[in-house]
This record gives structure tokens, C-alpha cells and sequence, in this order.
């Protein structure tokens, strides 16, 4: 484990804020007959290194340029061959071998296991290489190839190894690199093994990619990728709407419904992979066990947890905060797109929007009404005054904030807001604690096991602030063992059902409560893009997806002689400015899906 504030100045997480009307250099307008598409981003990259990389965007680019072992499958989202094009595993569930295919890196020289090999060897022997990915090497005990074999052995079983993270680098290219904490990769073009080569990053301003040739799967359809950084989702809009882009996801409600009824738009608007949910300071503690943060002590009983989950009415936040673009979480926080490890309540599991019976649990509890209406605690030395820490500049949240502290009003507690910047948001409420309620949510991958283990009690912070990771710094016994049970276990369906109780577990015990599961809306410019692919294909996720599909398949009209954008005839919609409000923290960028990000909107 790292200090993770030692990692954060090293990205350089100072917000810069851009002035109205800045401009960067624009991206080169590509040649005639070109078939080019231009992504929008309101979020830039942090390092072209994947070893360091913790941002969303940064992520999703390197998906587009190298391999991993398996990917996710287009129609099924279960692990399938990458790179690697078959395994098998011993009985015991410690040793896995898998079968590295005949491909070839960018610039023709052969993939082989010892890549992979020197990739997972240099995240176990290197601090500064663990910095994105590091706990998906925990559980290695050994990484060795032969040719095109590849063994790992690990120290306990591992449900999830055929989920792993890890982009797979070329070891003729990286191995000369001596100091990974200060190395941006900078060089292009870069030498990679999935569908695209990066050939140019201008900071903050955008990415090109070109389409690899030498691609396994064939060469995709388009010639040119890239991704226009944005200063805020309005103005990546503005860029949709006027044809400067052909893309843009990960859209809040407002900027969705503004691109509706635009004739030349596709609105994408399905089922998400993201849960939104409260995180409640149940008595932060560290990895020893030490007290840490200045949460209020009423949060410590589950019985007010549960009775703020009963305050809640998530059909109100629906309609009104989310537009009714979200599904109400009468589950916990894996998303119901994942059908297989879905799990919803119940019977008498299920919480309802019962305001009557929070105030009983209350009343029953001890917890008084004063003559103010608000409650104490039970000895009445303090009253039930909660803050609600939300991020600054996010006009969603700040309605969230408005529809909460009515809904706890009515059950005799206060709620008030607490703005924070990204840095600090993510240090009080992942290391020091010094919060009582706190929005967060998560992008789930396709296999929830990461999601789940941001509330192991290993992933709490020391004493020191080294490590960290956690969601609700949660440290329960009852979770661990399932946990521990579901990690060993390689029949999925009975894997399925441990990850369904590890769900309910936090459903019951309220170290956070799920309020909804936001669709994932994004817009494309259908007079530009003849054919894109989802993922899942079933009418899944675009640029929020989880897997490279989209963009492999994607089609686009060829380039207007012009060389600029058919509809607008120019490329001012390239103007990026530097980018701001949305910095993606590294507190939790230990691996693809183990990310805390500096708003609940943008988290993996």
C-alpha cells in the first residue's frame, strides 16, 4: 500500500481553474476522406502511464490501446479471451495457466507471456508501478512464462482472476524504464497491442489515436480516434449540438434532456452501471482498529441508520432530483444490470419509504424530540445535527442535499450541507474520517467483487494515512467471512448467492444506504456515426462501458473535404481550455475498478 497523498501531489491534483473563453491548441483537422471520431470528455488525462493512470478517461483510453488477459464478452459481460486465448486452472484453485495468443505489438514485434510476466512482476516488485493497479497483484504468489504460456500461482483461490485489470505492457519497450513514478510515457507513437495507437496527447486538451493495424481482431472501421477534453459538461454539449463532437457520455439529467428532440442527436438513454448511495460515518476507525475522524456518535447505532433509511423516499429522488432518468435502489449497491449478482430485498428486508415507522425506531431507541423538534441522544447531551458532505460546483447535489434535509426534518433530525473541493471531499471521507454523511457511488464492473472489497476492514487507512480505498471505512465480521467465502468459491452460481448475502449484509447493517442506480445517458451525433456497437450489445453502455466494444465497432462518415466536421466546417469545439471542477483524486486509484473518484457521478 502507498501514501496516497504522496501519489496525489505527484498527479498533481490542484484544481486549475479555466478562464471563460481560454483556448488551447486545437487537435489537427484530419485529411479528406478521413473517418475520424471526436469523443467529448469533461475530464482529461492524468498519465498516458498506465502503471500510474487513475482517472476515468485515462482508463477507458488505455482499454482502447492495449490487451489484457480476458476482456468482457459483448452480449454476456463474463471474462473471454484477449490476449490471453485460453486457461485452465489446477484443482486446488492456485495455479492458473493460461495460453498467450499468436499477436503482434504496433510496431510488429511478437506478444509473448514473458510481456505479461514483466507487467505483473513490475506491479509486484515496484511501489511506484502498484500506483493504479496495485491489489490486483496482492493474491499473486509467483508470475513466470514459457513462450506463449503464462503460470500464476496464487497464495489463497481467487473467483475473480479471469477479471483482472492489469493492461498487459510490451517488456521490449517499458523494461528500460527506471523511475515509473516520474515516467509520463510521453512517446509516440506508443506501442500497443489493442485497437488503437496513441500518437499525440496535448495536456488537458485532448488525445489522437490511430487505428493499430496489426490489431488480432482485424482493424477497426474508422482511422482516427480522439478525445476532446471539455472545461464542464455544458460546453461539451454546445460542442455536440454544433458538430464539433460525435459523442459524449456520462451525462447528468439537465445535460441529457438538453440534446433531446436535436433531429441530428441519437439520445442513449439505458440502464447504468452505477449506484448511487449515502455513506455514513458509523465510527471510522483505522486498520488498527484507532478511532479516527469526528463522525457523530447517533450514527453508530444501526437503529438510527435504519431509521434514516426509512426516511428516505427514493421514488421522490427519482422523479425530482434524477428527472426520473434512475431506477430506486431497493437493493444495495451492485446495479441491476448485472442480473446474475443483482440482489434486491424482500418481505421484511425490504425498507419502504415509512416516515411514521423511522420515527418509531427513534422513539423506541431513546432518541427525543425537543421542544425545537429535533432530536437528542438518549443521555440528551447532543442533539441529532448531521452534515451532509457534498461536492462544490455540483448543482445535482445540492438538490439531493435540499430533498435529504426535508426528508430527515420529518423524523427530528437536521441536516446540513457541507461543500467541499475534490481533494478535500475525498481525504475527509476516505482517510480522516471527519464527516457524518457523504455522497458516494460507484461504477460497477461486470464482476462486483472490487466493489465489495472497498469495505473490507483492510481497506481502511492506517493511523498514518498510508493505504486506504475504503468506502465506508466498514469492518464487520459477518462480511468478511462471506467475503473470504465467495472469493474461494469458482462455481458461479453458488459465488452468486455469497455475493447476494455480502449485498444484504450491507443493506441490513446501513454502513451506506443505496438511493437509486442512475441510467447511463450519453448522445451521439447520428447524422455523423453510421454504427456503434454497446455493451452490453443488448442496447448496453457506449462510452460508459466496460469493455473497448463500442469503440472497435464504431463507423463514422468519412471526413468532409474540408477537413473539418461535415455539419459545422470548423473545429472550434476542439477549444479545450484547461480542464477543472472534476479531478479525479488518487486515494483509491489502486486498480481499473478500485477507484474513488473526486465526484459520486465519476467513481469506478
Amino acid at each position: 500500500m502507498r501514501k496516497w497523498f504522496v501519489r496525489l501531489a505527484a498527479l498533481g491534483v490542484a484544481l486549475l481553474v479555466a478562464g471563460q473563453g481560454t483556448t488551447a491548441a486545437l487537435a489537427q483537422d484530419p485529411a479528406a476522406g478521413k473517418k475520424v471520431v471526436r469523443v467529448g470528455a469533461t475530464q482529461s488525462m492524468d498519465s498516458m502511464n498506465p502503471f500510474l493512470a487513475v482517472r476515468l478517461v485515462s482508463t477507458a483510453i488505455h482499454r482502447w490501446m492495449y490487451g489484457f488477459l480476458t476482456v468482457p464478452d459483448s452480449k454476456t459481460l463474463q471474462p473471454s479471451p484477449d490476449l490471453a486465448e485460453s486457461w485452465t486452472t489446477s484443482e486446488d484453485g492456485l495455479t492458473w495457466t493460461f495460453q498467450i495468443r499468436q499477436a503482434k505489438w504496433s510496431d510488429g514485434q511478437p506478444v509473448t507471456a514473458d510481456d505479461a510476466a514483466w507487467t505483473f512482476n513490475k506491479i509486484m516488485t515496484d511501489e511506484a508501478a502498484k500506483t493504479a493497479n496495485g491489489p490486483a497483484v496482492e493474491n499473486f504468489e509467483s508470475v513466470t512464462a514459457d513462450g506463449q504460456e503464462l503460470t500464476i500461482k496464487l497464495k489463497a483461490p481467487q473467483a475473480s482472476m479471469l477479471e483482472n485489470p492489469i493492461p498487459i505492457m510490451p517488456k521490449h519497450v517499458w523494461e528500460s524504464v527506471t523511475d515509473m513514478a516520474n515516467y509520463d510515457a510521453e512517446k509516440y507513437p506508443a506501442v500497443t497491442s489493442g485497437p488503437y495507437i496513441a500518437i499525440e496527447h496535448k495536456k488537458d486538451q485532448y488525445v489522437k489515436l490511430q487505428v493499430n493495424p496489426n490489431y488480432w481482431r482485424g482493424k477497426a472501421k474508422i482511422d482516427e480516434l480522439q478525445v476532446i477534453f471539455y472545461d464542464n459538461p455544458q460546453a461539451a454539449i454546445a460542442g455536440l449540438k454544433k458538430g464539433d463532437i460525435d459523442l459524449i457520455g456520462r451525462l447528468n439529467p439537465p445535460e441529457y434532456e438538453a440534446i433531446q428532440g436535436d433531429p441530428n442527436i441519437e439520445a442513449w438513454n439505458t440502464q447504468g452501471r452505477r449506484a448511487a448511495y449515502l455513506q455514513l460515518n458509523h465510527g471510522a476507525t483505522t486498520t488498527d482498529d484507532k478511532p479516527v475522524g469526528d463522525g457523530h456518535p447517533a450514527l453508530q447505532d444501526q437503529k438510527v441508520r435504519q431509521a434514516l433509511h426509512y426516511a428516505i423516499d427514493k421514488q421522490k429522488l427519482v422523479d425530482e432530483v434524477q428527472n426520473g432518468l434512475a431506477k430506486p435502489a431497493d437493493g444495495s449497491i451492485v446495479p441491476p444490470m448485472y442480473q446474475d449478482f443483482f440482489w434486491e430485498a424482500t418481505g421484511d428486508t425490504k425498507v419502504t419509504y415509512d416516515p411514521a415507522k423511522a420515527n418509531q425506531i427513534l422513539d423506541d431507541a431513546g432518541y427525543k424530540k425537543g421542544a425545537d423538534g429535533v432530536r437528542t441522544m438518549p443521555d440528551g447531551d447532543r442533539k441529532l445535527e448531521f452534515r451532509f458532505s457534498i461536492h462544490t460546483d455540483t448543482p445535482i447535489e445540492d438538490k439531493l442535499a435540499e430533498y435529504l434535509t426535508g426528508f430527515f426534518k420529518e423524523i427530528g433530525i437536521t441536516l446540513t450541507t457541507k461543500k467541499l473541493d475534490s481533494s478535500k471531499f475525498a481525504e475527509e471521507t476516505g482517510v480522516t474520517g471527519l464527516f457524518d454523511i457523504a455522497i458516494s457511488g460507484w461504477s460497477v464492473n461486470p464482476d462486483p467483487e472490487e466493489v465489495m472489497a472497498t469495505h473490507l476492514c483492510s481497506r481502511r487507512p492506517t493511523s498514518d494515512g498510508v493505504g486506504g480505498g475504503t468506502e465506508s471505512f466498514y469492518c464487520d465480521e459477518t462480511f468478511e467471512k462471506l467475503y473470504q467465502e465467495q472469493l474461494k468459491e469458482l462455481d458461479r452460481p453458488k459465488r452468486a448467492e455469497l455475493l447476494k448475502q455480502l449485498q444484504e449484509r450491507l443493506y441490513t447493517d446501513a454502513p451506506v444506504i443505496a438511493i437509486y442506480y442512475p441510467n447511463d445517458l450519453e448522445g451521439y451525433r447520428k447524422d455523423r456515426i453510421t454504427s456503434i456497437t454497446p455493451i452490453p450489445e443488448d442496447k448496453g453502455l457506449l462510452y460508459g462501458g466496460s469493455g473497448y466494444w463500442p469503440f472497435y465497432t464504431v463507423d463514422v462518415k468519412a471526413t468532409a473535404a474540408t477537413g473539418a466536421s461535415a455539419e459545422s466546417g470548423s473545429n472550434t469545439g476542439l477549444i479545450a481550455g484547461i480542464v477543472g471542477g472534476v479531478v479525479v483524486l488518487a486515494l483509491a486509484g489502486f486498480l481499473l475498478s478500485r477507484r474513488r473518484k473526486s465526484v459520486a457521478d465519476e467513481r469506478e
